[in-house]
């Protein structure tokens, strides 16, 4: 539930952010720094947050008042985002949405390793994530785009209301079931965050998870920050068709979600993702050479189901290398390497527009270059799982440095 509202009111900042920033500013560099705020977040207060939750004791757990404490001041801070009227006031008012949003996000989402009973179905959990994700993102850019056609503050404030009642629920809920038993020990938060660098010296699997979900990311927030205005501005579609065609191609991200889930858990997530980044990557290149329309549409299947698998898939593999009871900060490690990329890609997009829309790309206004920057950052991430998956491999038949403290990935049954 949760994951559908925070999907749902993250995708609607990262997406519809751009739109409202070209209203004070054309420099694609500056809109790109804006939105590539979100990953500046991501570099600090994941870890912070996730290695708290992992030590905190309350009446009602160690996660949830983290995921409450995020949640009241992210919603506040959307509907805030709709009403303001200057660039500075717009870049603060994001700025304060994604640091409380991941205050609440990693913590919340390291229930997940909290809850799971086996492993063996890491894939298929995370599908499930991947599938409320979708939905929730799908729904933010077929109805944010509707949304802000009708007036600006209208998607914000929808996102903020269904994010405030839906993790109420979820508390509710949750409290209701039964809260995960902790089992992070007594160290402090200082002694936690200095065993992460001693733990990825020794895991080779860990250092390339980190350079492979950071390129992940860097394809996803470049994508995500400009693909609307590459429709309306590089293609000439209205704001209204533009969100129509990007919450169609959601739905197909859906359907490669539970297929790489399912497929995961048979085949091994490593796996699964070193044919489908090849996809991935495939489709983003076939747009940075062409804008035939026929070309494109079969393009899309392949960056939507591709898509669809690295969503899915991304967490799952790091969920085998975490630490019994260090599941929060491993969480906040995911979101550190995904921080490098929300910072990188937007960043990295917007010079490349800069560069380009008075050359190989001025019929587009630049805006195809986005797309080299998507398949790049993808196809090079694959010698990376690669390495991963030899040096994971390599873990499983030494054995562990520290018996009893890491768990580590299996073998996927065949």
């Amino acid at each position: 539930m949760p994951t559908t509202a925070l999907a749902l009111a993250i995708t609607v900042v990262s997406t519809y952010l751009g739109e409202i920033a070209r209203s004070y500013t054309h420099a694609t560099a500056l809109i790109g720094l804006i939105v590539g705020s979100e990953g500046i977040m991501a570099l600090w207060i994941p870890l912070l947050a996730g290695a708290w939750s992992d030590q905190l004791r309350t009446r009602i757990g160690g996660r949830l008042p983290f995921v409450v404490a995020g949640t009241i001041p992210a919603a506040a801070a959307l509907v805030v985002i709709g009403f303001l009227n200057s660039l500075l006031a717009v870049a603060i008012g994001a700025s304060a949405f994604f640091a409380f949003y991941f205050v609440a996000y990693e913590p919340y989402r390291a229930l997940y390793p909290d809850l799971m009973d086996s492993e063996e179905v890491a894939g298929r959990a995370q599908s499930t994530q991947a599938v409320a994700r979708g939905i929730g993102t799908g729904a933010a850019l077929l109805g944010g785009g509707l949304l802000l056609s009708l007036a600006r503050p209208l998607p914000f404030l929808v996102a903020a209301a269904v994010l405030i009642a839906v993790v109420a629920a979820f508390v509710t809920l949750l409290r209701r079931r039964g809260l995960p038993a902790g089992d992070g020990g007594s160290r402090s938060v200082r002694a936690l965050l200095g065993e992460l660098p001693r733990l990825i010296a020794r895991r080779g699997a860990l250092r390339s998870y980190f350079i492979a979900n950071a390129l992940w990311e860097t394809a996803l927030s470049a994508l995500k920050a400009f693909v609307i205005l590459y429709l309306t501005i590089g293609l000439g579609y209205g704001l209204s068709t533009a969100a129509l065609l990007v919450g169609g191609v959601a739905l197909i991200i859906l359907l490669g979600a539970i297929a790489a889930g399912k497929a995961g858990d048979r085949f091994g997530p490593e796996r699964v993702l070193q044919y489908a980044l090849v996809a991935y990557g495939g489709g983003f290149l076939i747009l940075v050479l062409t804008t035939s329309r026929p070309i494109m549409a079969v393009a899309t299947p392949l960056i939507a189901i591709g898509g669809g698998a690295v969503m899915t898939l991304a967490y799952a593999v790091l969920m085998p290398l975490m630490p019994s009871g260090e599941h929060g900060l491993l969480t906040g490690y995911y979101s550190l390497s995904r921080g490098v990329g929300i910072v990188t890609g937007p960043v990295l997009a917007g010079l490349l527009i800069e560069f380009t829309k008075a050359g190989p790309f001025a019929s587009t206004g630049g805006f195809q270059a986005v797309w080299i920057v998507c398949a790049g950052a993808v196809l090079a991430s694959v010698p990376v799982v690669t390495r991963m998956r030899r040096a994971s491999e390599n873990t499983d038949t030494a054995g562990p440095s520290e018996p009893g403290h890491l768990v580590h990935s299996k073998t996927a049954p065949q």
